[in-house]
C-alpha cells in the first residue's frame, strides 16, 4: 500500500484490510472482486490484484509462510526492488538497501547528487548509494531511519535543516542548496478530459457497469461516456444505454464533478434517469444497493453516488447532498 501511497492515506485502509484479510490464506481464499472492494478508493489497483496473486502463491508453494529468501520473495507478483528490500529488511533483517522517494531525496542532498531519481541514470547512482551504506546490523532499522528522515525532515520544500541530525556530513546544507536537489524530473502534462457520467435507479438501486481495459478494469462505476469536442452529451448518453440493453429517459442534472486521475483531469457532466421496470440489463451491468460491501467502485462512482437524494448515509459515502455540485477527488488509477 505504500507504494506511491503516503502512510497518512494508507492507514485506514491498511487495517481495514487486515480485519477482512487477517493471514495470506484468508487474503488467499478470497475472489477478486471483495479484495478490489476493501481497496476501493486508495487507487492503483494492480498492487491489489498483485497482492492477491502473491497471498495465493504463498499458499500453494510456500506452506503459507511467507518467504524470507530475496530470491523467492523477489519472484512474487509486484515485488520490484524497493518492496523487496523494505519487507526483508524491516521484517527478517534482511541486509538490503531501500529506495523511495524520501530516501532518494536524502542521499540527493548529503552527497549533493544532481540526478533525478526518475531517470534510469541518476536511480542507479542513488541505489549504489544505498547499498553501500548499508550497516552491518539492525537494516531494518537503518532503512526505516532513511525513510522517515526523509519524510519528516529532509521534506521537498522548505527542509527543517536545523532539526536535521546529518546535517553537518549535507553537502547541500553545506552550500545552502538543499532544494535544488535532488535535481527535478520533467512532468508529464495534463489531459483534459469531458465525459457525461448516467445515474440510473430503479427501486432504489443504482445502475453500475464493470470497467474493462487496463485502467481501473475490474471496478464497477455508473455508464458513462467521454466526449470530443462539440460532442452531445444526452445522445452518446443514450447510445451507450441502449448497448447495455437499459431503457430509461436521462435529463441533465447541471452538476459537475471534477475528478482526477494520476495525469488526467476529468470533468464529468451528471444525468439521471429511472430505468423501467423489467429491464434485464447486459451481463456487464447491474443494478446494486449504495454501500454493497463487496462491490469495488472507482472513486468518482462513491462520489457520484453520494449526490443522490437519500443516499449515503453509510459509512462508505459520506459526501454530503448540499456540496454535490462542486465535488473535486484526487486519486489514481
Amino acid at each position: 500500500m505504500l507504494q506511491q501511497t503516503q502512510v497518512e492515506t494508507a492507514l485506514p485502509y491498511y487495517l481495514r484490510f487486515l480485519r477482512r484479510f487477517p493471514t495470506p490464506a484468508a487474503l488467499a481464499r478470497a475472489g477478486e472482486d471483495a479484495v478490489l472492494a476493501v481497496w476501493s478508493g486508495l487507487g492503483y489497483y494492480r498492487r491489489a490484484r498483485h497482492l492477491h496473486a502473491a497471498a495465493r502463491i504463498v499458499q500453494r508453494e510456500h506452506g503459507g509462510r511467507v518467504p524470507r529468501d530475496p530470491e523467492s520473495f523477489g519472484a512474487l507478483p509486484g515485488i520490484g526492488r524497493y518492496t523487496k528490500g523494505a519487507v526483508l529488511s524491516i521484517g527478517f533483517g534482511t541486509r538490503l538497501p531501500v529506495l523511495d522517494g524520501n530516501v532518494a531525496r536524502v542521499l540527493a542532498r548529503v552527497f549533493a547528487a544532481r540526478v533525478a531519481v526518475r531517470d534510469p541514470r541518476g536511480a542507479r547512482h542513488l541505489w549504489q548509494i544505498a547499498a553501500a551504506l548499508m550497516p552491518a546490523r539492525s537494516p531494518g532499522d537503518w532503512n526505516q531511519a532513511l525513510m522517515e528522515l526523509g519524510a519528516t525532515i529532509c521534506t521537498p520544500r522548505a527542509p527543517r535543516c536545523g532539526e536535521c541530525p546529518i546535517r553537518r556530513h549535507c553537502r547541500a546544507h553545506a552550500i545552502g542548496a538543499e532544494e535544488r536537489f535532488p535535481a527535478a524530473a520533467p512532468r508529464r502534462a495534463t489531459e483534459q478530459v469531458r465525459r457525461a457520467v448516467a445515474l440510473i435507479t430503479r427501486r432504489g438501486r443504482v445502475l453500475m457497469i464493470r470497467r474493462q481495459g487496463a485502467l481501473l478494469e475490474g471496478l464497477w462505476e455508473p455508464p458513462g461516456v467521454e466526449l470530443e469536442r462539440g460532442e452531445i452529451a444526452g445522445a452518446k448518453l443514450g447510445a451507450e444505454l441502449g448497448r447495455l440493453r437499459v431503457r430509461s429517459k436521462i435529463e441533465r442534472t447541471g452538476d459537475r464533478v471534477r475528478h482526477h486521475i494520476t495525469h488526467r483531469a476529468i470533468e464529468v457532466e451528471v444525468w439521471r434517469g429511472t430505468a423501467e421496470a423489467r429491464v434485464r440489463p447486459a451481463t456487464t451491468a447491474r443494478f446494486v444497493a449504495p454501500g454493497e460491501p463487496d462491490l469495488a467502485l472507482t472513486a468518482l462512482a462513491r462520489r457520484l453516488i453520494a449526490t443522490l437524494p437519500g443516499v449515503a448515509s453509510g459509512p462508505r459515502y459520506s459526501a454530503r447532498p448540499s456540496r454535490a455540485r462542486r465535488i473535486v477527488s484526487r486519486t489514481s488509477s
